[in-house]
């Protein structure tokens, strides 16, 4: 898979999203920005990814995904 087809599986599935992707072979490194984590814990922002790429995840173009998930107020700290 290409990062551009990660980067746009996700973002149609979290809309708002702002998504920064890195691929080795079949593992990807996920940055995700997004709103729709607001008040959510780390476990319901992760299943929130997952859920926009479970058919690569199933077909085994991905085998492996390491994530951070963010909300727009945690990044912008975190970059800070």
């Amino acid at each position: 898979m290409q990062v551009e087809e990660i980067k746009a599986l996700i973002e149609a599935s979290l809309p708002d999203s702002t998504v920064d992707v890195q691929i080795d072979g079949s593992h990807v490194a996920l940055n995700v920005v997004s709103t729709a984590f607001e008040g959510l814990n780390a476990v319901k922002k992760q299943q929130l990814v997952y859920a926009g790429l479970q058919d690569v995840i199933a077909s085994g173009a991905i085998h492996a995904v390491h994530m951070k998930t963010f909300t727009p107020a945690e990044w912008q700290a975190q970059s800070a």
